[in-house]
C-alpha cells in the first residue's frame, strides 16, 4: 500500500456543512431516514441502490419529472431503460428560474469580437421562446436536427435552449473546426437548419468564416435553411440574419419522452470517422442535478470554464444554469494580451467557479504567472479536466493562485456529457488525486482479468448504468459500434479506455488513457508519470511520448520534447530528461531517444494525440492515422510524417530527424 498523498486543503467543519453535498446528505436523513456515517457510505448506497439513489436526485432538486411510475425498465448495459413512460424538458427546467429570480442575471458575455453583454433570467427566457418561435416557423419540430457552428456566446446558449425547447436535436461545431472535421459530423446526422457565426475576433485578429461555413452549407443537402448571426461583418446573400428567427409570440418549452434525444456530440475523430454520440434530455437532466453536488452550484454562484464551443465543457455549462448559477461565458484567446487575461475576468466578474483544461494551468506554471496578485476573493472552486494535472500543478495553484481554494480536477468525458471522478466540497484535496468517484458512477479499477483492484493502476470501468450514458450512436442500427466502443473488452461493462487508480482513502488517480500504454520490459505504465518528470525541468515546455511495440524486433520509446524559448535540446540536456525519468518514474521508462520538435500534436480539446503518433511510427498510413480536421494544431503533424519516414529508412538514426 502507498502512502497517502499528503492533504493540500481541507474544508472547515463550518465550509463543509454549508455546502450542497451536505444538504443533500442531510436532506436523506430527515425525508428518506438514510444516513450515513460519510462520503464512502453514501457512494456505495447509490451504487446499489439505484432506483432509490436516481429518485432522491429527482426529489431533492426538485426536478419536474412526469409520470415516473418506474425507475428502470431494464437493469443493462448497454440498453438500460431509464425512467419508462416519463416525460421531462430540459429547457423548461432551466427557465424556470425566470418565474422566481427575473431580475437576476443567467449569462454574462466576455467576448473580444461583442465586449462584454448580459442577460437576466427574464431576458433569458423571453429570448429563447422567441427563437423557439423562430425555429417553429422554419418548419423545425420534434426529432429535426438543428446544427451549428458558432463561439461560446450568448447566441450559442439561446439556440440550444431553443432548439431543445422544441423536442429538437441540437449539435454544435467549433467555428475554428476545420471544413472537413464538421461536414465529417454534421453528414452524418442531415440537419434541417445550420446557424453559423460569420466572423470573430481572436488574439486580436479577425476571422472570415463565410466561405468556409458558406462551403459547409452547400455540402449538407438535406438543408433547408441558412441563419447568420453578425460578427465582424452583414449577413451574406443567401443566408437569413439571426433577428429573423425572434418571433413576436414566444413558444413554451414542450414535454417529450425521458429518453428523447437532446443533442449529438461527437468523439474526437482523430483516428476515425466521428461517432454520433446521442444523450436523452432526462439523463443529461438528472446529470445536470447530481453533478450540482459535486461543483456545489446553486444561485448565487458565478460560474465559468475556459471552453472550445466543441468541446464537451460547453455542454457542461448547462449543468451550472439548470442549478441557479449565473454562467460568465469566455468567448477571447486565453493568452490574450498574456496569460493572466483568464484570471482577470476571475476577479472582475467576482467569479466563484472558474474551470479550465489542464494544460491552461500547466501553462500557466511555466510562464510562471501569479494569479494572486488579482483580487481573487470570491473564487473558491477551481475545476480542471481534459488530461490529468501533475500534482506539481496542484502546488502552483495553492501558491501561485490562492490558498484556501477547493480545487477539485474531474475525468469523464463526451461518452456521458459528465464525469466518473472528481470533487466533493466536503472533503480534503490531495496533491495529484481527484477526491471521490461520483455518486451513482459505479467506478471500478480492474486488471486485465476483469478482477477488480485497488490501489494500484488499473482500467476504469463502471459496472452499473448510468442516466447519462449514451442512447445510441447516430445511425448505428445494430449498436455495432457502441458496443465496440464501451463493451469490447469487459461483457456488461462500460470500459471507458483511461488507467485508474483507487486509493485507500476513496479518491483517484487518472494516468492517461489505456490505449496509449507504454509497456517496458513487462511494466505498464501511463504516460502522465513520465509528462510530469519531464515538463518539471525549465527547460522543457511540453511533451509527447510513445511506446512501439514491433513484430519480431524490439520495441522503441521516442520522447518528442518542445525545449522552453531560447533552450536548445543538446546532449547535457537529454542526460538531464533520462536522469529526471531514472530517478521520478523507472529506469526501465528512460526513452530509446530523445527528440527536439515544433510542437505536440493535439486534439481541438487540449488532449495530446498519442495514439496517432504512434500508428505512425508503426508504418500507418500519414493520411488515415488522424483527421487533421479534428487537431488543434495540424500543420504539426507533418514534421513527425517526415520524421517517421526518415526513421523507416535508416532504424539506428541519430536522435534527430
Amino acid at each position: 500500500m502507498t502512502d497517502p498523498r499528503p492533504i493540500l486543503w481541507a474544508p472547515t467543519p463550518e465550509r463543509a456543512a454549508a455546502t450542497r453535498m451536505a444538504a443533500y446528505m442531510r436532506w436523506l436523513a430527515e425525508e428518506r431516514g438514510l444516513d450515513f456515517a460519510g462520503y464512502p457510505a453514501l457512494w456505495e448506497w447509490s451504487v446499489r441502490d439505484l432506483e432509490g439513489f436516481w429518485t432522491s436526485i429527482i426529489d431533492f432538486a426538485g426536478l419536474r419529472v412526469l409520470d415516473r411510475d418506474t425507475v428502470l425498465g431494464r437493469r443493462t448495459m448497454p440498453g438500460a431503460d431509464w425512467f419508462p413512460g416519463a416525460r421531462v424538458s430540459l429547457a423548461g427546467q432551466i427557465l424556470s428560474h425566470a418565474a422566481t429570480r427575473p431580475g437576476e442575471q443567467a449569462l454574462v458575455l466576455v467576448s473580444e469580437t461583442f465586449g462584454r453583454q448580459s442577460l437576466t433570467w427574464a431576458e433569458l427566457a423571453d429570448r429563447v421562446g422567441r427563437v423557439a418561435g423562430g425555429l417553429r416557423a422554419l418548419g423545425v419540430g420534434q426529432g429535426d436536427r438543428v446544427v451549428a457552428i458558432l463561439p461560446n456566446t450568448i447566441e450559442a446558449v439561446v439556440a440550444f435552449l431553443a432548439t431543445a425547447s422544441l423536442g429538437a436535436i441540437w449539435s454544435l461545431a467549433a467555428p475554428d473546426m476545420g471544413a472537413t472535421a464538421v461536414l465529417d459530423r454534421f453528414r452524418q446526422i442531415d440537419p434541417k437548419v445550420l446557424i453559423a457565426q460569420d466572423s470573430y475576433l481572436l488574439a486580436g485578429k479577425p476571422v472570415d468564416k463565410r466561405a468556409q461555413i458558406a462551403g459547409i452549407a452547400d455540402a449538407l443537402p438535406g438543408l433547408q435553411h441558412r441563419v447568420m448571426v453578425p460578427g465582424l461583418n452583414g449577413i451574406a446573400p443567401g443566408w437569413d440574419g439571426w433577428d429573423s428567427l425572434m418571433a413576436e409570440t414566444r413558444v413554451a418549452p414542450v414535454d417529450v419522452p425521458f429518453d428523447h434525444p437532446l443533442w449529438i456530440v461527437y468523439s474526437s475523430g482523430t483516428t476515425g470517422n466521428p461517432k454520433p454520440i446521442v444523450h436523452g434530455q432526462g439523463g443529461i437532466l438528472l446529470e445536470c442535478a447530481k453533478s450540482a453536488l459535486h461543483m456545489d452550484l446553486s444561485p448565487g454562484c458565478r460560474y465559468c470554464w475556459l471552453t472550445s464551443s466543441g468541446w464537451i465543457m460547453w455542454n457542461t455549462q448547462f449543468f451550472a444554469l439548470l442549478n441557479g448559477a449565473t454562467v460568465v461565458l469566455f468567448d477571447s484567446a486565453p493568452g490574450h494580451p498574456d496569460l493572466l487575461a483568464l484570471w482577470r475576468v476571475a476577479a472582475d466578474e467576482r467569479l466563484t467557479h472558474l474551470g479550465a483544461g489542464a494544460a491552461f494551468f500547466q501553462g500557466c506554471l511555466k510562464a510562471g504567472i501569479e494569479p494572486r496578485t488579482l483580487d481573487l476573493s470570491a473564487l473558491r472552486h477551481l475545476g480542471s479536466t481534459g488530461s490529468p494535472l501533475s500534482p506539481e500543478g496542484y502546488d502552483w495553484i495553492y501558491t501561485s493562485v490562492k490558498a484556501d481554494l477547493w480545487l477539485a480536477p474531474l475525468s469523464g468525458g463526451t461518452d456521458l456529457a459528465g464525469a466518473f471522478v472528481g470533487g466533493n466540497p466536503m472533503l480534503p484535496v490531495r496533491a495529484g488525486e481527484m477526491q471521490c468517484r461520483f455518486l451513482g458512477n459505479a467506478v471500478r479499477a480492474y486488471d486485465e482479468a476483469g478482477r477488480e483492484v485497488f490501489d494500484t493502476v488499473g482500467e476504469l470501468v463502471c459496472t452499473e448504468p448510468l442516466p447519462a450514458m449514451p442512447l445510441y450512436f447516430w445511425n448505428d442500427p445494430d449498436n455495432r459500434r457502441y458496443i465496440d466502443s464501451y463493451f469490447d473488452t469487459f461483457p456488461g461493462v462500460w470500459r471507458h479506455g483511461d488507467w485508474i487508480e483507487i486509493t485507500p482513502e476513496g479518491g483517484s488517480v487518472i494516468y492517461g488513457r489505456s490505449d496509449a500504454t507504454i509497456n517496458r520490459h513487462g511494466l505498464r505504465l501511463g504516460s502522465s508519470e513520465i509528462y510530469r518528470a519531464v515538463e518539471g525541468l525549465d527547460a522543457i515546455a511540453d511533451s509527447l511520448v510513445v511506446d512501439c511495440e514491433y513484430l519480431g524486433r524490439d520495441s522503441f520509446m521516442p520522447l518528442f520534447v518542445v525545449p522552453a524559448p531560447g533552450v536548445d535540446l543538446d546532449d547535457p540536456l537529454r542526460d538531464a530528461i533520462r536522469q529526471a525519468i531514472r530517478t521520478q518514474v523507472s529506469p526501465r521508462f528512460v526513452p530509446d531517444v530523445i527528440v527536439a520538435v515544433p510542437d505536440i500534436p493535439r486534439t481541438l480539446s487540449g488532449k495530446k494525440l498519442e495514439v496517432p503518433v504512434k500508428k505512425l511510427l508503426l508504418g500507418g498510413d500519414p493520411g488515415k492515422v488522424v483527421n487533421r480536421d479534428s487537431m488543434a494544431n495540424p500543420g504539426c503533424f507533418d514534421w513527425y510524417v517526415d520524421w517517421a519516414r526518415a526513421r523507416a529508412t535508416a532504424p539506428d538514426a541519430a536522435e534527430r530527424p
